[in-house]
């Protein structure tokens, strides 16, 4: 489905929004479009990968060096979001690749499309809040300082949020596949780490303060990411080899038809895309953990039924 006016921010946004960057950040860099999460325990998961991934990026030998530089964290993470420009899509290739058997592309045309956009937008924001603190460092101006100056504070604000929600998300990828954004997490760890285990640059660092520093965090991310992976196959049937749309979809919006006999009340809770909404069979008790629980019959002699 193509994606509508006004449904990236889901209409959240106001013109009060501007002054708050985190707010416009969250509707930006986690758009509406993006599934609901199907279970908390893989949220909080997720948490722990974005933690561990942010570990990797910033590197935390660069504080125990006492060599911390604003200017130079941005300059790397402008090339860390350059290397992602071109791993992002590599990677989600052999991934079309591994499902062609299962579905095809024009299926993921407008999930693909989506998360290339927030991609390359947040590639955007890091580019132009590198650009504004060059221009501060550079001038000589005092208005002008204090004018881009404010900028510079507001797109450091709203970026860093951007980065936390794109770290979580990975710019929307599990749009596609719920499998997606971890698989990523492992691949980008893995790249930032690789160059210094071939080159042997340990930063100052002892070998085996620097082999922990390096391999401490694409490690975690990798245990936490195949964790998150293997609770959506168990509890969801949802399988990384799998094309999406292979996978339980959600019905497409249309007339309700009428409820069979024995059917959940009405108002049941949402179940997001790749969702089973009637659970699944490798699931504790075959039951979704968010489907309604049985009631019994009305009795209208007795107030609170029979």
């Amino acid at each position: 489905m193509a994606r509508t006016r006004g449904s990236w921010t889901g209409g959240t946004l106001t013109v009060r929004s501007v002054l708050k960057p985190q707010d416009v950040a969250r509707a930006v860099f986690h758009p509406a479009w993006i599934p609901q999460p199907l279970d908390p325990s893989v949220e909080r998961l997720k948490k722990f990968r974005v933690i561990a991934g942010a570990v990797a990026s910033l590197g935390v030998y660069t504080f125990i060096e006492g060599g911390f530089d604003f200017t130079e964290l941005l300059e790397n993470a402008m090339t860390a979001s350059v290397v992602l420009l071109f791993l992002t899509p590599l990677t989600v290739g052999a991934m079309l690749w591994i499902w062609r058997r299962g579905g095809t592309v024009r299926q993921l045309r407008v999930p693909l499309l989506n998360s290339l956009l927030l991609l390359l937008l947040f590639v955007g924001c890091v580019a132009a809040l590198l650009m504004l603190v060059q221009t501060v460092n550079g001038s000589a101006n005092p208005a002008a300082i204090i004018g881009v100056g404010l900028t510079m504070m507001w797109m450091l604000i709203f970026t860093a949020y951007g980065a936390v929600r794109v770290s979580g998300n990975f710019f929307g990828t599990a749009a596609t596949h719920r499998c997606l954004p971890p698989l990523l997490a492992m691949v980008t760890s893995w790249l930032v780490a690789v160059p210094d285990l071939v080159t042997g640059d340990l930063h100052g660092l002892s070998l085996t303060l620097g082999i922990v520093f390096i391999l401490g965090a694409p490690v975690t991310v990798t245990a936490i990411a195949l964790l998150e992976m293997g609770r959506l196959k168990r509890r969801y049937g949802i399988r990384l080899k799998a094309h999406p749309a292979t996978l339980a979809p959600t019905p497409a919006p249309g007339p309700v038809p009428p409820m069979p006999p024995g059917a959940p009340p009405a108002g049941s809770p949402y179940l997001p895309p790749q969702g089973n909404p009637y659970g699944h069979p490798h699931a504790p008790g075959g039951q979704h953990p968010y489907a309604p629980h049985p009631h019994p019959p009305y009795n209208p002699r007795h107030p609170y039924g029979s």
